[in-house]
């Protein structure tokens, strides 16, 4: 077993008014999510209840030029290298492909990816790749229509697999595929997705559950774990530990029948990996999130909207930054889940 990113000593702030987004314990954020609507046409067990959320007020919701000035500022001035579009599910988002043209028109350009349910990836797969994203994560936690069916309360599997196709022949590769897996319900999926991915070409990646439920319904004790998995995917696969660095990326990676072919392993929650984490997040309604769990956020969308200058907001940006805690602290009996759920805040 790996064990968990030691997490970093608190070493000096750095000089307001100046540099990127470094926190009290020296981590750099350097990749940023950004959610572009909470709005989502899946109803994901563990995201979500199948009547869905009370949407953000179209009025609270960032416009098209509000998110590429923000993420200019974070590239130009904060030295974000890599940009993520999320959701919700972000293709329910009218000016995606020009959201992404603007930012892969930045300089210096940084890498520009998509997480998506890729329903209606198949239609707008083609646009995305002109306006030049780089490459696609697609969420897909079961190849088996029932249980697919059962997971997000529509009937959509058909529209997901062809999204991907779709993907991959407009070149958004790799193309890469998140599954959480869960108790009793898509479990025995694990090897009937590594065993799809590895047959069309698809780089693969488990996500263990985390406490991101909009009912608060996550116990660790009904978890699948990263040992869970590996577990399962050794009944049909010979595993090993792939060696190339795994830096700053949440994925621990095996080798897959001695590869080429890898599978990931997210393990959030029981091998977290906090002490190396570069991320910062921007939600819809234009809040910073210094951490996916955070229970606070700072508001750059009121400053935005009041004439705040880019220095103004980069600044804000900064200071919402040193705020960061060493770790999600998931583990602490203190812990207390955030009251946005994943939708609301961005994978």
């Amino acid at each position: 077993m790996t064990s968990p990113t030691p997490l970093p000593t608190p070493v000096v702030r750095p000089t307001p008014g100046s540099g990127g987004l470094v926190d009290r314990y020296g981590r750099t954020a350097t990749d940023l999510r950004v959610s572009l609507t909470d709005r989502c046409n899946l109803r994901c067990t563990y995201c979500m209840p199948p009547e869905g959320l009370d949407w953000l007020p179209k009025v609270e919701v960032l416009t098209d030029e509000e998110i590429v000035r923000l993420v200019r500022i974070g590239v130009e001035r904060l030295g974000i290298r890599e940009v993520r579009f999320t959701g919700g599910e972000p293709l329910l988002r009218p000016g995606l492909p020009g959201i992404v043209a603007a930012a892969t028109a930045l300089t210096p350009r940084p890498e520009v990816s998509l997480t998506t349910n890729a329903i209606g990836l198949a239609r707008i797969a083609p646009a995305l790749a002109e306006a030049g994203l780089d490459r696609i994560n697609v969420s897909l936690d079961t190849v088996d229509p029932a249980r697919f069916k059962q997971l997000t309360h529509r009937d959509r599997l058909d529209d997901v697999l062809a999204g991907l196709a779709a993907a991959q022949a407009a070149g958004l590769t790799p193309v890469k595929v998140n599954a959480v897996l869960l108790h009793g319900i898509n479990d025995v999926d694990a090897v009937p997705l590594l065993d799809f991915c590895l047959e069309h070409g698809y780089q693969l990646r488990f996500i263990e559950q985390m406490p991101l439920d909009a009912h608060h319904a996550w116990t660790r004790g009904r978890m699948v774990t990263a040992e869970d998995i590996l577990e399962r995917l050794s009944t049909a696969h010979t595993l090993t530990p792939d060696t190339e660095e795994r830096g700053s990326a949440p994925a621990e990676r095996w080798l897959v029948d001695g590869g080429p072919a890898t599978v990931g392993v997210i393990a959030s929650v029981t091998r977290s990996f906090c002490g190396t984490c570069d991320r910062t997040r921007l939600t819809a309604d234009g809040q910073i999130r210094n951490c996916l769990f955070a229970r606070e956020e700072s508001d750059l969308r009121t400053a935005l909207r009041s004439g705040a200058t880019d220095d103004e907001l980069a600044d804000r940006w900064r200071v919402a930054t040193l705020g960061k805690l060493p770790g999600h602290g998931i583990d602490d009996p203190s812990f207390l889940q955030p009251t946005r759920p994943m939708s609301a805040i961005g994978g």
